[in-house]
């Protein structure tokens, strides 16, 4: 079984982007990421009303770090500290070797490799750093930026669930992508 440990925060860099430690700081980009129905439309979750919500969402992250159940980072651009998006290991299950992972990024970065990117470190931290053997994404089969995003990154689809979430009264399928360690190429 896997024995995670966050201590200290790992600061992570890529190409482009510094991958660093969510703060209370980043309330506004965190309120405008979670709140904008079009960022939300593939992902069940209700929309932040406010900042105390956006404060919330924060906690919940840094409690899932300080507990070691799982790792998510602010995404941001090597020359700019703030905020433009959240990645991680946001759910990890050490006796199967395996997490989910999650990202999203501001509108406005978009359409600029810029996920493809930051998941292609997310998967070595993953396999070199936590010592994964696979790695899973749940989608809206309806996301397919999301789905090529994966699909650069050598994920395959594992599943396609039907109608198997319930948000707000309607159902919706999901599909699972997934790559395993033996097929991550660095």
């Amino acid at each position: 079984m896997l024995t995670l440990n966050f201590t200290p925060f790992p600061i992570l860099t890529s190409e482009r982007l510094i991958f660093r430690e969510i703060s209370e700081s980043d309330v506004n980009e965190v309120f405008l990421l979670r709140s904008n129905p079009e960022n939300m439309k593939f992902i069940p979750r209700p929309l932040l009303k406010n900042y105390k919500d956006a404060l919330e969402h924060i906690k919940i992250i840094q409690n899932k770090i300080n507990k070691n159940e799982g790792i998510n980072w602010v995404i941001c651009l090597k020359d700019n500290p703030k905020m433009i998006g959240l990645l991680g290991h946001y759910i990890i299950n050490p006796e199967h070797y395996r997490s989910e992972i999650g990202y999203m990024i501001l509108p406005e970065y978009h359409g600029k490799g810029i996920v493809t990117e930051a998941v292609e470190k997310l998967l070595d931290y993953g396999f070199n750093n936590l010592k994964l053997n696979s790695i899973e994404a749940i989608i809206d089969p309806s996301n397919i930026c999301s789905e090529r995003v994966l699909q650069k990154n050598n994920f395959v689809k594992e599943a396609h669930l039907k109608e198997n979430i319930c948000f707000e009264g309607i159902f919706s399928d999901s599909v699972i992508y997934s790559i395993l360690k033996r097929n991550y190429k660095q």
